[in-house]
């Protein structure tokens, strides 16, 4: 049986016991359980380690999806707790890139790469956290789990265009 053409890739991205910052991890559970995803649609629970799959779609261009869609907690002062938005990589600022869990500039700079130098189209679908725990402390803040189907509905917003 030939293998079939990922065409997008949905990556969340966090670490599920930091609190708020499990975002991406549970709006993937969610997409996975809950909804059927279109033929060509994978989504993954990349914790922390989604820069091992952009390098591999910047060294190759086997496997390399015509469209990804990072699912991050951010942390931004003018936005209010649970608040879900589209993002351009253009629009992280630069003294805001190590507050943007998609954990730091590299990974950043990957996706930018990716945007410019592949043709691959990047949606970052960000949600403010209401906080970021400083020790291990599993579970999304009520304003954060209330974010988690209205991501989803964006998630297939996006993939319908």
């Amino acid at each position: 049986m030939a293998q079939q053409n990922i065409s997008t890739v949905i990556f969340g991205c966090g670490n599920v016991v930091m609190g708020d910052d499990g975002y991406g991890p549970a709006v993937i559970d969610a997409l996975n359980s809950q909804y059927q995803l279109p033929p060509g649609v994978e989504a993954i629970d990349a914790g922390t380690g989604i820069r091992e799959y952009l390098f591999d779609y910047i060294l190759t261009a086997e496997g390399r999806p015509d469209r990804i869609i990072v699912l991050d907690a951010v942390d931004f002062p003018d936005r209010q707790p649970g608040d879900v938005f589209l993002m351009d990589t253009s629009a992280i600022p630069p003294k805001k890139i190590h507050d943007f869990s998609l954990h730091q500039f590299p990974t950043v700079n990957l996706l930018v790469e990716l945007e410019q130098h592949t043709g691959v189209r990047v949606f970052i679908l960000a949600a403010q956290v209401e906080s970021i725990p400083e020790e291990i402390t599993p579970g999304l803040s009520p304003a954060m789990s209330a974010a988690i189907p209205v991501a989803c509905e964006k998630v297939l917003q996006i993939l319908s265009e």
